[in-house]
Protein backbone atom coordinates (compact mmCIF):
# COMPACT_ATOMS: atom_id res chain seq x y z
CA UNK A 1 0.00 0.00 0.00
CA UNK A 2 1.64 3.34 -1.05
CA UNK A 3 2.56 6.20 1.49
CA UNK A 4 0.45 8.86 2.21
CA UNK A 5 2.13 11.80 1.78
CA UNK A 6 0.84 15.93 2.68
CA UNK A 7 -0.94 15.79 -0.53
CA UNK A 8 -2.90 12.38 0.28
CA UNK A 9 -4.06 13.55 3.42
CA UNK A 10 -4.88 17.08 2.66
CA UNK A 11 -5.91 17.42 -0.75
CA UNK A 12 -9.29 17.56 -0.13
CA UNK A 13 -9.16 20.13 2.22
CA UNK A 14 -7.27 22.10 -0.35
CA UNK A 15 -10.25 22.57 -2.30
CA UNK A 16 -11.45 25.28 0.07
CA UNK A 17 -8.59 27.47 -1.08
CA UNK A 18 -9.74 27.51 -4.86
CA UNK A 19 -13.71 27.54 -3.38
CA UNK A 20 -13.29 30.92 -1.17
CA UNK A 21 -11.62 32.85 -3.99
CA UNK A 22 -13.72 31.86 -6.45
CA UNK A 23 -16.94 32.98 -3.89
CA UNK A 24 -14.92 35.78 -2.98
CA UNK A 25 -14.62 36.54 -6.73
CA UNK A 26 -18.70 36.36 -7.66
CA UNK A 27 -18.95 38.90 -4.56
CA UNK A 28 -16.93 41.01 -6.12
CA UNK A 29 -18.24 41.00 -9.81
CA UNK A 30 -21.56 41.60 -8.22
CA UNK A 31 -20.60 44.43 -6.34
CA UNK A 32 -19.46 46.00 -9.57
CA UNK A 33 -22.62 44.63 -11.33
CA UNK A 34 -24.41 47.04 -8.68
CA UNK A 35 -22.31 49.90 -8.83
CA UNK A 36 -21.78 49.98 -12.69
CA UNK A 37 -24.94 48.20 -13.79
CA UNK A 38 -22.25 45.29 -15.48
CA UNK A 39 -19.50 42.74 -14.48
CA UNK A 40 -16.87 44.74 -15.63
CA UNK A 41 -16.09 48.78 -16.05
CA UNK A 42 -16.05 49.39 -19.83
CA UNK A 43 -13.53 51.94 -21.62
CA UNK A 44 -14.83 54.14 -24.93
CA UNK A 45 -14.05 51.32 -27.61
CA UNK A 46 -17.28 49.47 -25.23
CA UNK A 47 -19.11 52.13 -24.20
CA UNK A 48 -18.71 54.96 -27.04
CA UNK A 49 -16.99 58.15 -27.15
CA UNK A 50 -13.74 59.96 -28.31
CA UNK A 51 -9.81 59.12 -28.06
CA UNK A 52 -8.05 62.00 -28.58
CA UNK A 53 -4.10 61.40 -29.04
CA UNK A 54 -1.67 64.67 -28.47
CA UNK A 55 1.80 63.92 -29.37
CA UNK A 56 4.65 65.93 -27.49
CA UNK A 57 5.58 66.11 -23.91
CA UNK A 58 2.81 67.45 -22.01
CA UNK A 59 1.70 67.18 -18.26
CA UNK A 60 -0.74 64.51 -17.28
CA UNK A 61 -1.81 65.24 -14.25
CA UNK A 62 -2.08 68.97 -14.64
CA UNK A 63 -4.39 68.20 -17.58
CA UNK A 64 -6.40 65.90 -16.12
CA UNK A 65 -7.10 68.00 -13.59
CA UNK A 66 -7.91 71.34 -15.64
CA UNK A 67 -10.05 69.68 -18.14
CA UNK A 68 -12.12 67.33 -15.19
CA UNK A 69 -14.96 69.70 -15.20
CA UNK A 70 -14.81 70.28 -18.82
CA UNK A 71 -14.96 66.54 -20.43
CA UNK A 72 -17.00 64.23 -19.57
CA UNK A 73 -15.55 60.88 -18.07
CA UNK A 74 -12.16 61.84 -18.68
CA UNK A 75 -9.03 59.49 -18.47
CA UNK A 76 -5.87 59.79 -19.78
CA UNK A 77 -2.85 57.88 -20.29
CA UNK A 78 0.80 58.49 -21.49
CA UNK A 79 2.95 56.90 -23.74
CA UNK A 80 6.95 56.74 -23.84
CA UNK A 81 9.52 55.91 -25.95
CA UNK A 82 11.03 51.86 -25.14
CA UNK A 83 14.28 53.32 -25.19
CA UNK A 84 14.85 56.55 -24.23
CA UNK A 85 11.69 56.74 -21.58
CA UNK A 86 10.56 60.16 -22.63
CA UNK A 87 6.99 61.02 -22.77
CA UNK A 88 5.65 60.57 -26.56
CA UNK A 89 2.44 61.56 -26.53
CA UNK A 90 -0.66 61.38 -24.26
CA UNK A 91 -4.11 59.48 -25.05
CA UNK A 92 -7.56 61.24 -23.57
CA UNK A 93 -10.41 59.46 -23.17
CA UNK A 94 -14.05 61.04 -23.15
CA UNK A 95 -17.48 60.46 -23.49
CA UNK A 96 -18.03 64.01 -24.84
CA UNK A 97 -18.56 63.69 -29.08
CA UNK A 98 -15.41 64.62 -31.27
CA UNK A 99 -16.17 68.08 -31.96
CA UNK A 100 -17.07 69.61 -28.65
CA UNK A 101 -13.77 67.65 -27.42
CA UNK A 102 -11.69 69.07 -29.68
CA UNK A 103 -12.87 72.72 -29.37
CA UNK A 104 -12.17 72.31 -25.40
CA UNK A 105 -8.65 70.68 -25.74
CA UNK A 106 -8.13 73.77 -28.27
CA UNK A 107 -9.04 76.70 -26.10
CA UNK A 108 -7.00 74.94 -23.77
CA UNK A 109 -4.20 74.84 -25.48
CA UNK A 110 -3.96 77.74 -27.09
CA UNK A 111 -3.54 76.19 -30.62
CA UNK A 112 -5.05 74.51 -33.58
CA UNK A 113 -5.22 70.53 -33.34
CA UNK A 114 -4.83 69.31 -36.91
CA UNK A 115 -3.23 65.48 -38.61
CA UNK A 116 0.78 66.59 -37.06
CA UNK A 117 -0.16 67.26 -33.35
CA UNK A 118 -3.00 64.77 -32.78
CA UNK A 119 -5.16 62.22 -33.74
CA UNK A 120 -8.96 61.72 -32.63
CA UNK A 121 -10.96 58.42 -32.87
CA UNK A 122 -15.29 58.58 -31.86
CA UNK A 123 -16.76 55.68 -31.55
CA UNK A 124 -20.59 55.76 -31.56
CA UNK A 125 -22.35 54.00 -28.34
CA UNK A 126 -24.63 52.07 -30.05
CA UNK A 127 -21.73 50.62 -32.61
CA UNK A 128 -19.81 50.20 -29.28
CA UNK A 129 -22.71 48.18 -27.42
CA UNK A 130 -23.26 46.06 -30.38
CA UNK A 131 -19.71 45.15 -31.04
CA UNK A 132 -19.55 44.43 -27.02
CA UNK A 133 -22.33 41.93 -26.96
CA UNK A 134 -20.98 40.25 -30.67
CA UNK A 135 -17.87 39.79 -28.34
CA UNK A 136 -19.45 38.34 -25.17
CA UNK A 137 -21.48 36.19 -27.41
CA UNK A 138 -18.03 35.06 -28.92
CA UNK A 139 -16.95 34.30 -25.34
CA UNK A 140 -19.76 32.28 -24.35
CA UNK A 141 -19.48 30.31 -27.68
CA UNK A 142 -16.26 29.08 -27.12
CA UNK A 143 -16.47 28.46 -23.50
CA UNK A 144 -19.51 25.93 -24.77
CA UNK A 145 -17.47 24.55 -27.35
CA UNK A 146 -14.88 23.76 -25.65
CA UNK A 147 -16.79 21.99 -23.08
CA UNK A 148 -18.21 20.08 -25.40
CA UNK A 149 -14.83 18.76 -26.78
CA UNK A 150 -13.90 17.88 -23.34
CA UNK A 151 -16.81 16.15 -22.92
CA UNK A 152 -16.42 14.31 -26.31
CA UNK A 153 -12.45 13.53 -25.28
CA UNK A 154 -13.43 12.10 -21.73
CA UNK A 155 -16.63 11.20 -22.18
CA UNK A 156 -17.16 10.79 -18.13
CA UNK A 157 -19.15 13.51 -16.22
CA UNK A 158 -16.94 14.11 -13.42
CA UNK A 159 -13.19 14.46 -15.29
CA UNK A 160 -14.85 16.88 -17.86
CA UNK A 161 -17.02 18.62 -15.31
CA UNK A 162 -13.58 19.36 -13.76
CA UNK A 163 -11.86 20.44 -16.69
CA UNK A 164 -14.56 22.66 -17.43
CA UNK A 165 -15.04 24.31 -13.91
CA UNK A 166 -11.40 24.82 -13.59
CA UNK A 167 -11.39 27.24 -16.59
CA UNK A 168 -14.53 28.92 -15.33
CA UNK A 169 -12.74 29.47 -12.49
CA UNK A 170 -9.65 31.14 -14.39
CA UNK A 171 -11.71 33.51 -15.97
CA UNK A 172 -14.29 34.48 -13.21
CA UNK A 173 -11.08 35.17 -10.90
CA UNK A 174 -9.24 36.84 -13.29
CA UNK A 175 -12.50 39.36 -14.34
CA UNK A 176 -12.50 40.31 -10.24
CA UNK A 177 -9.12 40.80 -9.45
CA UNK A 178 -9.13 42.36 -13.21
CA UNK A 179 -12.14 45.15 -11.22
CA UNK A 180 -10.09 45.32 -8.31
CA UNK A 181 -7.01 46.90 -9.95
CA UNK A 182 -9.30 49.87 -11.40
CA UNK A 183 -8.64 48.71 -15.05
CA UNK A 184 -11.82 49.73 -17.64
CA UNK A 185 -12.44 46.90 -20.17
CA UNK A 186 -11.86 47.48 -24.13
CA UNK A 187 -12.30 45.66 -26.91
CA UNK A 188 -8.77 43.86 -26.29
CA UNK A 189 -9.66 42.55 -22.86
CA UNK A 190 -12.32 41.02 -24.04
CA UNK A 191 -10.03 39.25 -26.93
CA UNK A 192 -7.57 38.28 -24.17
CA UNK A 193 -10.48 36.35 -22.41
CA UNK A 194 -10.67 34.50 -25.45
CA UNK A 195 -7.23 33.50 -25.48
CA UNK A 196 -7.56 32.88 -21.61
CA UNK A 197 -10.24 29.61 -22.56
CA UNK A 198 -6.94 27.97 -24.45
CA UNK A 199 -4.61 29.07 -22.08
CA UNK A 200 -6.70 27.33 -19.22
CA UNK A 201 -7.62 24.07 -20.80
CA UNK A 202 -4.29 23.06 -21.79
CA UNK A 203 -2.84 21.79 -18.75
CA UNK A 204 -5.90 20.47 -17.32
CA UNK A 205 -6.31 18.24 -20.52
CA UNK A 206 -2.63 17.50 -20.01
CA UNK A 207 -3.65 16.65 -16.54
CA UNK A 208 -6.81 14.45 -17.17
CA UNK A 209 -5.21 12.70 -20.02
CA UNK A 210 -2.20 11.49 -17.51
CA UNK A 211 -4.57 10.67 -14.87
CA UNK A 212 -7.23 8.46 -16.52
CA UNK A 213 -5.57 6.81 -19.67
CA UNK A 214 -2.53 6.04 -18.81
CA UNK A 215 -2.04 2.68 -16.07
CA UNK A 216 1.43 2.74 -15.77
CA UNK A 217 2.71 4.17 -12.26
CA UNK A 218 1.07 5.05 -9.01
CA UNK A 219 -1.79 7.89 -9.09
CA UNK A 220 0.96 10.02 -6.98
CA UNK A 221 3.36 8.95 -9.83
CA UNK A 222 0.96 9.83 -13.32
CA UNK A 223 -0.06 13.17 -11.09
CA UNK A 224 3.70 14.25 -10.55
CA UNK A 225 4.24 13.25 -13.90
CA UNK A 226 1.84 15.77 -15.09
CA UNK A 227 2.85 18.58 -13.28
CA UNK A 228 6.09 18.36 -13.94
CA UNK A 229 5.12 19.21 -17.66
CA UNK A 230 2.27 21.24 -16.79
CA UNK A 231 3.85 23.62 -14.39
CA UNK A 232 6.84 23.97 -17.01
CA UNK A 233 4.20 24.54 -20.00
CA UNK A 234 2.66 27.18 -17.48
CA UNK A 235 5.51 28.94 -16.01
CA UNK A 236 7.35 29.47 -19.77
CA UNK A 237 4.14 31.27 -21.05
CA UNK A 238 4.11 33.05 -17.82
CA UNK A 239 7.38 34.35 -17.57
CA UNK A 240 7.45 35.12 -21.79
CA UNK A 241 4.16 37.51 -21.40
CA UNK A 242 5.24 39.00 -18.04
CA UNK A 243 8.79 40.11 -19.45
CA UNK A 244 6.64 41.33 -22.82
CA UNK A 245 3.95 43.44 -20.41
CA UNK A 246 6.99 44.82 -18.82
CA UNK A 247 8.63 45.68 -22.64
CA UNK A 248 5.03 47.39 -23.72
CA UNK A 249 3.66 48.74 -20.94
CA UNK A 250 4.89 52.23 -21.49
CA UNK A 251 4.29 52.29 -25.24
CA UNK A 252 0.83 50.27 -25.75
CA UNK A 253 -2.22 50.34 -24.25
CA UNK A 254 -3.81 47.33 -26.23
CA UNK A 255 -0.92 45.15 -25.46
CA UNK A 256 -0.83 46.11 -22.02
CA UNK A 257 -4.05 44.79 -20.83
CA UNK A 258 -3.71 42.02 -22.99
CA UNK A 259 -0.67 40.79 -21.17
CA UNK A 260 -2.00 41.82 -17.93
CA UNK A 261 -5.36 39.71 -18.26
CA UNK A 262 -2.95 36.65 -19.41
CA UNK A 263 -0.90 37.24 -16.60
CA UNK A 264 -3.47 37.19 -13.97
CA UNK A 265 -5.49 34.09 -15.61
CA UNK A 266 -2.01 31.99 -15.80
CA UNK A 267 -1.39 32.67 -11.82
CA UNK A 268 -5.05 31.59 -11.19
CA UNK A 269 -4.63 28.76 -13.94
CA UNK A 270 -1.87 27.37 -11.85
CA UNK A 271 -4.32 27.59 -8.28
CA UNK A 272 -7.22 25.99 -10.14
CA UNK A 273 -5.33 22.98 -12.38
CA UNK A 274 -3.17 22.07 -9.49
CA UNK A 275 -5.29 22.05 -6.45
CA UNK A 276 -9.20 22.46 -7.86
CA UNK A 277 -8.79 19.94 -10.98
CA UNK A 278 -5.79 17.63 -9.25
CA UNK A 279 -8.11 17.48 -5.91
CA UNK A 280 -11.19 16.23 -7.95
CA UNK A 281 -9.85 13.79 -10.24
CA UNK A 282 -7.93 12.03 -7.26
CA UNK A 283 -10.92 11.85 -5.52
CA UNK A 284 -12.64 10.75 -8.50
CA UNK A 285 -10.08 8.12 -9.08
CA UNK A 286 -9.61 6.89 -5.25
CA UNK A 287 -13.44 6.27 -4.90
CA UNK A 288 -13.70 4.40 -7.95
CA UNK A 289 -10.56 2.31 -7.23
CA UNK A 290 -11.84 1.60 -4.00
CA UNK A 291 -15.40 0.55 -5.35
CA UNK A 292 -13.70 -1.72 -7.65
CA UNK A 293 -12.22 -3.48 -4.33
CA UNK A 294 -15.12 -4.33 -2.94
Amino acid sequence: MEKKNFHDRYYKLLLVIPLVILILSFVQIGITYSQTGDFMKKDISLTGGTSITLYGQIDKDKLGQDLSNKLEEINIKSIYDLVTREQKAVIIETKTEGEPAKQVLEDYLGYELNSENSSFEFTGSTLSESFYKQLIIAIILAFIFMGLVVFIIFRTLVPSSAVILSAFADIIMTLALFNLLGMKMSTAGIVAFLMLIGYSVDTDILLTTRILKRKEGTLNNRISGAFKTGITMTLTSLLAISFALFIVKSFSVVLTQIFTILVIGLGFDILNTWITNVGILKWYVEKKEAKNEI
